[in-house]
């Protein structure tokens, strides 16, 4: 099958120029004699234009040049046409991008997309909402609340926000249910994950897998909050194993267990964030997987 490729470039995402990322790929594309065209993404998510291009003029591919925001809208608005995606990494964390082992630099990644291979990529669903790498609420959550309203973006600005809401967090009341099983809990946040990292190689959730058919479920219970960055580090690190939902909890600063579908009680309405995006909280929270939503080219062999 001859390969036709939509670049969609995100003209605002993360913190450097668009202008010489759109140069380049439109000369490597050249070079390789593959037809291409190049659209911007938008805000508000209209990509009726891309579809008509996939449909009547049967274009294989789009490939995303932005961050995790571009990665969710696009991904969840075009996989119903069967295109391959691809990730040249232009945003603030690139969570996917990471989780996939995509290079961070630029022809790399471009290099990616024309040597590498597309294997099928979970995702999965909140009330309905789409999300294909890690959503949570809480803590984590509030930061990007926070982070969504500063005009400068990137890593020094993420921090900062993170920083300062740890001085002001406090744990929030949830039960979380699986099947017939309930956990009651005080925690700071919860995290959902299908992609392993918050972005910037913050691993949140180290046995996650893109395409195993399961969610990762973090809760950082309440503590101390002296100890939460040395338990947070170890769960980072990967010292945490997965566990059984018929051990004991309660002793646990963190709980990590993997699970296909979850219900969220949020009686105390905490914070929620959808793939890094802030949204408005629910009380309930129904979270299914989907698996293989998509197709996503990655380096051979990952």
């Amino acid at each position: 099958m001859k390969r036709k490729i939509i670049y969609l470039i995100n003209p605002i995402s993360g913190t450097s120029t668009k202008e010489s990322i759109r140069l380049l790929v439109e000369r490597e594309t050249a070079l390789r004699k593959i037809p291409f065209k190049v659209f911007h993404t938008n805000a508000a998510g209209n990509y009726d234009m891309v579809r008509d291009a996939i449909v009547q003029e049967q274009y294989t591919d789009v490939v995303m040049l932005g961050g995790d925001g571009t990665v969710n809208q696009v991904t969840g608005t075009l996989r119903d046409t069967g295109v391959r995606f691809g990730i040249i990494p232009a945003g603030s964390g690139n969570g996917l991008a990471r989780a996939a082992n995509i290079p961070m630099r630029l022809k790399s990644a471009l290099n990616i997309i024309f040597e590498g291979y597309a294997n099928p990529v979970d995702a999965f669903t909140i009330n309905g909402s789409y999300a294909c790498m890690l959503s949570g609420i809480g803590f984590d959550a509030q930061v990007a609340h926070d982070f969504a309203q500063k005009t400068t973006r990137g890593l020094f600005t993420y921090t900062q926000q993170s920083i300062i809401n740890f001085f002001k967090a406090n744990p929030y009341q949830f039960e979380v249910k699986i099947d017939q099983f309930s956990i009651f809990t005080d925690a700071f946040f919860i995290s959902i994950a299908n992609s392993n990292q918050f972005g910037n190689n913050a691993t949140i959730a180290p046995q996650a897998s893109l395409s195993d058919g399961l969610l990762d479920i973090v809760i950082v219970q309440k503590m101390n909050k002296a100890k939460l960055p040395f338990a947070l580090l170890r769960q980072m690190r990967g010292n945490n194993k997965l566990q059984q939902l018929v051990e004991d909890m309660s002793n646990k600063s963190v709980i990590y267990f993997q699970a296909p579908a979850l219900t969220i009680f949020n009686p105390k309405l905490a914070p929620l964030h959808i793939d890094g995006e802030p949204r408005e909280t629910i009380e309930e929270l129904n979270i299914e997987i989907i698996k293989e939503a998509f197709m996503l080219i990655q380096p051979k062999g990952n």
